[in-house]
């Protein structure tokens, strides 16, 4: 059984670390990833380079075919040889016999390739899922920016209900009302900018199982829970044993399948010919037989033995190459989950708690007329900044989680 019929079973594990909590008419991140491994056209193609190879293989175990050839020597000449009168017709069998098992080795590299395939698969994927999780977290940012939005609308208006009253007592001038109803109007071109920004990334979740629609209405998910993580030193271990990284020792079982293959063009190949000759002068018959075999094959074959172990040796300079760039990745990912979860942390726990009592002690000053209508306008904004980089902290979080599932194949918390 082929490794990439178990990847849909790892990925189901890998890519919803990420929580899930079940809402009406909601797409759920396991629904997605299905979804997308049943219909996404970028997974689909390799089937068909698979049949290719197959059918490939089966043409290279094939051994050298049959010849059949027809030889008439002698006509159309003078004397003796004038017309068919001492013609010589010559039908004879041709065929080649394959040293050192050749058609053996030309079917153990189109083997090889079938393996590098499976990783290959594999690799594209994990980078497929990796990407659809993205967007799937990005959407989520949305929803819960919109959630943020509206809170902004009850806010605003609190204000200029607020100031409305003031005016009333004449506490406060016409401007500040107009001030209030242009920071309403704000938040909702900004709310109704928001919503056209979900459809987008709806449609952009959408085309990832070949839809142009979206046939769902939010996702489902927990934007702030990220559980505890695993070490570095463990999640490094596991990128190297990922796809991205294993498919380099597929990539060496196929150049040393190559490079057997071209030593074994070391040993030229023997040409034979059996056939029957008809002497039209004398009316007899006789057997004919030849042999051939190509000289100094070792020799000129040396150049192509070369290039295919210069090809051998670069795979592993090139692993080592990739090894450190992902090293690097992995690392910079993880840093930044935690740093981005110590942020999330102190903002949750010190910023907005404190920011909110200021929001709700400013509201009280303005309503007995302490305080005036810039000091609540400032608090609002504060405290409505506060949570977006809450939200894009969180949203950080789970970004960096998914690019480093998608390096080790692993899920990032235990």
């Amino acid at each position: 059984m082929r490794m990439t019929l178990m990847l849909p079973a790892i990925l189901a594990a890998v890519f919803c670390a990420l929580p899930l909590r079940a809402e009406p008419q909601a797409l759920t991140l396991q629904q997605a990833i299905d979804k997308t491994l049943q219909h996404n056209p970028q997974l689909h193609q390799y089937k068909f380079t698979q049949q290719r190879l197959l059918a490939e293989r089966d043409v290279q175990s094939l051994k050298p075919g049959y010849q059949l050839g027809v030889e008439l020597e002698n006509v159309a000449g003078t004397g003796e040889a004038r017309g068919l009168a001492g013609a010589e017709l010559t039908v004879a069998l041709s065929s080649v016999i394959e040293l050192d098992n050749k058609a053996q080795w030309r079917a153990a590299v189109v083997d090889a390739r079938l393996n590098t395939l499976d990783w290959q698969q594999q690799a594209q994927t994990l980078d497929v899922l990796a990407e659809l999780t993205r967007n799937y977290i990005n959407l989520l940012a949305s929803q819960q920016e919109l959630t943020l939005t509206e809170e902004a609308v009850e806010l605003s208006e609190a204000l200029l209900q607020s100031a409305e009253k003031r005016a009333a007592s004449g506490a406060l001038s016409d401007a500040e009302i107009m001030r209030a109803k242009a920071q309403l109007a704000q938040v909702q071109i900004g709310r109704d900018a928001l919503l056209q920004r979900i459809e987008r990334q709806k449609i952009a979740i959408a085309r990832f199982w070949g839809d142009t629609s979206a046939n769902f209405n939010v996702v489902a998910g927990n934007l702030f829970a990220f559980g505890q993580s695993r070490p570095f030193a463990e999640l490094y271990q596991r990128l190297q044993q990922s796809p991205a990284l294993t498919i380099f020792a597929s990539e060496r079982r196929l150049k040393d399948a190559e490079v057997r293959l071209a030593q074994s063009q070391n040993r030229a190949d023997l040409s034979w010919q059996v056939g029957v000759r008809r002497y039209q002068a004398s009316d007899d018959t006789g057997l004919t037989f030849g042999i051939s075999v190509p000289l100094f094959a070792e020799r000129r074959n040396s150049a192509a033995i070369e290039a295919a172990l210069a090809e051998r040796n670069n795979v592993e300079y090139r692993q080592q190459d990739s090894l450190l760039i992902l090293h690097e990745r992995l690392f910079d990912a993880y840093s930044q989950r935690q740093q981005f979860i110590t942020s999330h942390q102190q903002l949750a726990q010190y910023v907005i708690p404190n920011l909110e009592q200021a929001l709700d002690l400013t509201r009280d000053a303005y309503q007995r007329g302490r305080s005036n209508y810039q000091d609540w306008l400032n608090a609002q904004q504060e405290l409505l900044q506060a949570k977006r980089h809450l939200l894009e902290t969180a949203t950080a979080v789970l970004l960096s989680q998914a690019t480093i599932e998608q390096l080790t194949a692993e899920p990032v918390t235990q």
